[in-house]
């Protein structure tokens, strides 16, 4: 609350203000802990910087002394200390809030002026606002100087900024510091504060409309003063004014909007008192009642058009400058703002003129502002009344709203949904056929809550569609039999409009996802399995093939809805956890179909097992059965359910029936299913009979030429390899009797590829299988090392199936080594020692070879190079599927190195192709560099060095010969390419500081080690491979350049050297990347300052013995020496001789003329440890 100003502190300020000429009738200074003057800067020491703490020790203060508080007299300024403010009577609840209000209102009857100034102070704090505000009084409504005043400006001497604006009959100046700006103002403060502070101050706003709608709203001083305070207050370009004032303004429209409507109520009221009295006193000339009535009839009309003046002119002095601003929480509630007054006051706002805002602002950039638009709208489109008035918005806008439904922003992709969901509801003119078509392919989105509302959007247009049909057809049911028959009709009608549907938007492949989004609105429909069961083991002419098929894949994804609820593969937005509501339920839909389909599934087999596709899809449903159900426990009834499931699998072989077959009968071997014993013994009779087909078939040392025979071996191996995938067949001995199928080769009369193929799974499942009981079989060291013999005859024999002329059967064989090889990596690190376990195997070093071949040669194929593989790629699935195949086949190599099977070198051959198949590979290869670098990061910086070196040599040997260029050959761009990629992997310097100096040694000894200069060799022959190692530099640390600069000297030292030929530039470049790197420069400053050594000022001091630069001999290398001693202490140290002649340019910031040209001892600082090589 802002006190009566003294005379002190009046003379203060307009000491201060003396450059207004204005003349002050009374000043209010406020601060942030204290109103006074005179105590602001020693309150300012013990303040805290938010106001929402610190009004909390006023919080106690007595509501009932606030009046007294205001009151003046003497004693006004000890009730001050414990008045409370308008601001915090923010932070006291809404009672307090109408109390207060009234007692100010009192204030403003006995004192308007200092009453208002408490008002615009209370804006002025809730803006956030730590500085002053002056009050001036206007000395009149006429004055061109009065306008000229008007500013807002910085004064960067004194740190202030200024707003002057003009609230009648008062000129406002508010004075606060300049980094307001950047400070959390309460209303958008993080946290519950920010969203608390923003209801109570819009509460604020309502009470005060509301207590001073009867009195003194009309007094035509504190409305104009308070719309002229928020009017300039929110056209202030600093954000806190312009966010805060700008909500009030709304607010109080909003607010105003209420009065107009009681006031429309009280003259429609009064209106209808006047009929009244006109029909009583029809022949007196005069009735004291009319006459009474007709006044209170003009006054309430009065009112209104003063009411409606002031909201006209807060539309056009806030709103009409602020729905576009700058800042989107503006932009946002003044949408919000305009939904709710086209909603209260529709007669005035709901038409073309405010709906056009409403429909620009659906174009904003910013989410919450088009949400804010949408769900504005769903609240005028769900009141029927308003419906007429949104004709020409609709018309104009419905495409754009449409279009909404695609929105980046999932909550706005949602509303919108719900917005035509209620137009589809309220009319079916005002969407087309072709927008319902475009609108319901949304069912299949990834995003559940939106497929969830178009999903009722296609029930509700399934409902329209079934239900003239029904209508016809429906009568008058007498019994229940009609009743229920009358319901299957129903429903067969409304799962034929859904079959049409699914039919139609061609997406063959996505039942379950159209499940999913009908299940919350349209669960009934889909869980009504007895009439779903019905209508497929009826004979209906009505129903085609394709669409039973599609029927049958709607039960089983019911099923699994039912089973698993509503989480899927691809689709987000899912309720992940389940209530105890929501978990009775489905124990309930659980019971009830496996009670149900326990029973009818027999049938539906037996009538359907001539149709692979549908069987398949039936036999997974058992997989959803519970053990709890009864019916699960009827022996005759799990009976004819195996022997459904035995005759498919007698008449079918395909992959999709073997494998839900496989799945079915280990969910009914399960431990806890009462039938577990039946599985069993079926499982049994069916593995057993396979078996024994296999040994009849493999009778003889060769095969013949007999295609049936092979066919049925290959039709027995598939089913045998679908189980064993599933159930452990060890009793059955299954790797003897497979494992002679390897021996020999097709081409000698041995296995064709299709049954290498099976056979080559099936023998890895049977490792696998063996490797995973090796608790509880392997009990004896004799079983051990069969186990290991077994382990090394696959891998021996799989590794000659990698030169075999099918590529599916080196697929496979490849494949099958990587996976048995991991798993035996995996029960090695978790074998308990105190029992027998697996015992130890290394892969030979042919078979490791063999695998890294395989991977080179069938995974990092170029297809611009490869004629034969774009010549059988015919459509883009099919290069899809090449890429997810060599992808599997990198996946698998890579397991091989991350689990200890292969050396960590061997990835050499996989990282040298990181940047030429990023697209394709990147990821895998990333990773893998990754998990290699936790293992031992210094043998994986190892390896990223041996994959340069090795893509350098080849490199090398290809210009030697001379020959066209390979295509597995990189050119020295991509190699220097490829480094710089490695390079930038070294994120943190101290974490991989000895990985980096490993690189920079192993890179010199590479180039260095082995030379002897001769004639004919005057050069390393690998010296360009500096040039690739110079894109380390500059992940060495400041000591660490200098102990690699050494190490390269000390192998430079023997060799002559002369720097001005161009076959030594790549020792010039990488020597200068050391040393730029260490002043911050680049390689190629260092580079030309070589080439013009007249350049430096240390150069032109240099003795005449050393102005030559050319080749040193050894007696020259003495001489240089002793002309060098005055320059650098550090080659007094050692014995080696200089090997550089030529002086290289120091930057200008970085030695002065008196010191050494190159010094190696580069200064290092205390606390930092030299890597030693």
């Amino acid at each position: 609350m802002i006190p009566e100003p003294t005379s002190t502190s009046r003379t203060l300020r307009q000491n201060k203000n003396s450059h207004d000429p204005t003349k002050s009738s009374g000043a209010v200074h406020h601060s942030e802990d204290e109103l006074g003057n005179e105590n602001r800067q020693k309150s300012g020491r013990r303040r805290k910087t938010h106001s929402g703490s610190e009004n909390v020790k006023r919080k106690r203060a007595k509501v009932s002394g606030r009046s007294a508080a205001r009151a003046g007299g003497s004693h006004g300024k000890k009730e001050h200390v414990e008045a409370v403010t308008l601001f915090e009577v923010v932070t006291m609840g809404k009672c307090a809030m109408q109390a207060v209000i009234d007692d100010w209102i009192e204030a403003y009857v006995r004192n308007r002026d200092a009453a208002l100034l408490d008002l615009v102070s209370f804006f002025i704090q809730c803006s956030g606002c730590k500085g002053v505000v002056t009050a001036e009084m206007c000395q009149g409504k006429q004055g061109r100087d009065v306008m000229n005043k008007m500013v807002e400006e910085l004064d960067e001497v004194a740190g202030l900024q200024y707003k002057r604006f003009l609230a009648f009959p008062w000129i406002l100046t508010v004075t606060w510091p300049m980094d307001t700006d950047n400070v959390e103002y309460p209303l958008i403060q993080s946290g519950p504060y920010g969203r608390w502070f923003h209801s109570e101050f819009c509460d604020f706003v309502s009470v005060l409309v509301a207590q001073c709608q009867h009195s003194v709203v009309f007094d035509s001083y504190l409305m104009n003063a308070l719309i002229s305070l928020l009017t300039e207050l929110s056209d202030s370009y600093i954000r806190a004014f312009r966010h805060t004032c700008t909500l009030a303004a709304v607010k109080l429209l909003s607010n105003l909007l209420n009065v107009v409507l009681s006031l429309s109520v009280g003259i429609e009221n009064s209106q209808k008192l006047c009929e009244v009295q006109k029909t009583r006193t029809t022949r007196q000339k005069h009735s004291p009642q009319l006459e009474k009535a007709q006044r209170k009839l003009r006054e309430l009309q009065g009112k209104r058009a003063e009411i409606e003046g002031m909201v006209d002119v807060i539309f056009k002095g806030v709103f009409l400058r602020r729905y576009r601003d700058v800042l989107p929480e503006i932009r946002s509630l003044c949408v919000e703002e305009l939904g709710l007054w086209m909603k209260l006051h529709s007669s005035v706002f709901l038409n073309d003129t405010y709906l056009k805002y409403m429909g620009w602002m659906m174009n904003d950039k910013v989410p919450d502002v088009r949400l804010k638009c949408v769900t504005s709208l769903q609240g005028l489109y769900g009141d029927p009344l308003l419906l007429p008035k949104l004709d020409l918005f609709h018309s104009r806008f419905k495409n754009r709203i449409i279009s909404m439904t695609l929105d980046k922003d999932s909550e706005v992709a949602v509303q919108t949904m719900k917005l035509l969901l209620l137009i589809s509801k309220m009319s079916d003119d005002l969407l087309g056929p072709d927008d319902y078509k475009q609108l319901l392919q949304f069912v299949y989105c990834s995003q559940r809550p939106l497929a969830a509302n178009t999903g009722e959007l296609l029930l509700s247009r399934l409902r329209s569609t079934a239900a003239p049909a029904c209508d016809a057809q429906g009568g008058d049911n007498n019994n229940e039999e009609e009743e229920e028959e009358a319901h299957k009709q129903q429903t067969f009608t409304r799962l034929k409009a859904l079959l049409q549907f699914y039919q139609e938007s061609e997406l063959h492949k996505h039942v379950v996802y159209l499940v999913d989004s009908l299940w919350d609105c349209g669960g009934a429909l889909l869980k009504d399995w007895s009439t779903l069961t019905s209508v497929l083991l009826q004979d209906r002419a009505d129903l085609t093939q394709a669409e039973q098929a599609v029927l049958v894949e709607i039960l089983l994804a019911s099923v699994r809805q039912a089973s698993e609820g509503p989480v899927l593969a691809g689709r987000s937005g899912a309720k992940k956890v389940l209530n105890a509501r929501e978990k009775k339920t489905q124990m309930d839909d659980c019971n009830k179909l496996t009670e149900h389909l326990i029973v009818v599934l027999p049938k539906l087999l037996n009538k359907f097992s001539g149709n692979s596709d549908v069987a398949a899809s039936l036999m997974k449903i058992p997989q959803y059965f519970i053990p709890e159900c009864p019916g699960a426990e009827n022996t005759q009834v799990v009976s004819c359910l195996l022997a459904a499931m035995e005759a498919v699998l007698n008449l079918h072989s395909d992959p999709a029936v073997l494998e839900a077959a496989a799945r079915t009968y280990l969910s009914l071997c399960g431990e806890e299913m009462p039938c577990r014993s039946a599985g069993r013994a079926a499982r049994d009779s069916l593995v057993q009979r396979w078996v024994e087909q296999l040994t009849v078939l493999l009778e003889g040392d060769s095969f013949s030429a007999d295609e049936e025979k092979t066919a049925e071996l290959v039709v027995a191996l598939k089913k045998l390899r679908a189980f064993h995938n599933c159930h452990d067949l060890s009793q059955w001995n299954v790797f003897e009797l497979l494992s002679p199928l390897l021996s020999g080769g097709s081409s000698q009369g041995g296995a064709p590829p299709q049954v290498l193929q099976e056979a080559l799974q099936c023998l890895c499942y049977s490792i696998l299988w063996s490797l995973n009981t090796s608790s509880d079989t392997v009990t004896s060291r004799e079983k051990a090392e069969v186990q290991r013999l077994q382990l090394r005859l696959f891998c021996e024999r799989s590794r000659c199936c990698l030169s075999h002329s099918d590529p599916a059967v080196q697929q496979q064989a490849f494949l099958g080594v990587c996976d048995v090889l991991t798993a035996h990596s995996y029960q090695l690190h978790v074998w308990d020692p105190s029992s027998f376990g697996p015992l130890l195997y290394t892969p030979s070093p042919k078979l490791q070879r063999a695998l890294s071949t395989f991977v080179c040669a069938h995974v990092f194929i170029s297809t611009d190079c490869d004629g034969q593989s774009r010549a059988s790629e015919s459509s883009e699935v099919e290069r899809l599927e090449d890429l997810h195949r060599r992808r599997n086949v990198l996946a698998a190599f890579c397991k091989l190195i991350l689990h200890g099977v292969l050396e960590m070198s061997m990835a050499a051959e996989v990282f040298m192709y990181y940047t030429k198949f990023y697209n394709d590979f990147g990821d895998i290869i990333k990773e893998t560099m990754c998990r290699t670098r936790q293992m031992d990061k210094i043998e994986s910086a190892r390896t990223l060095a041996l994959s340069l070196q090795q893509l350098f040599m080849r490199l090398k040997k290809e210009q030697e010969s001379g020959r066209k260029a390979q295509p597995g050959v990189q050119t020295f761009t991509s190699i220097k390419e490829l480094a710089r990629r490695f390079a930038l992997t070294f994120g943190d310097l101290v974490k991989f500081r000895e990985c980096v100096v490993m690189i920079h040694r192993n890179g010199i000894e590479y180039v260095f080690q082995g030379f002897s200069q001769t004639p004919e060799a005057p050069t390393p022959p690998y010296l360009s491979f500096l040039t690739i190692l110079s894109e380390f530099s500059s992940k060495l640390l400041k000591p660490d350049k200098k102990t690699v600069f050494s190490y390269l000297q000390k192998h430079t030292a023997e060799h002559i050297i002369n720097l001005r030929e161009n076959r030594w530039q790549p020792l010039i470049y990488y020597r200068a990347s050391l040393l730029a790197a260490a002043e911050g420069e680049d390689a190629a400053s260092y580079v030309s300052s070589d080439r013009k050594p007249c350049r430096s000022p240390v150069s032109r001091q240099k003795p005449e013995g050393c102005k030559s630069p050319g080749p040193l001999s050894p007696t020259d290398s003495k001489v240089s020496k002793v002309h060098r001693s005055s320059f650098s202490l550090s080659h007094q140290k050692t014995t080696e001789l200089d090997p550089f002649s030529v002086p290289f340019e120091p930057p200008a910031k970085g030695l002065g003329a008196e010191e050494p040209l190159l010094d190696t001892s580069i200064e290092m600082d205390d606390d930092t440890v030299e890597v030693e090589l």
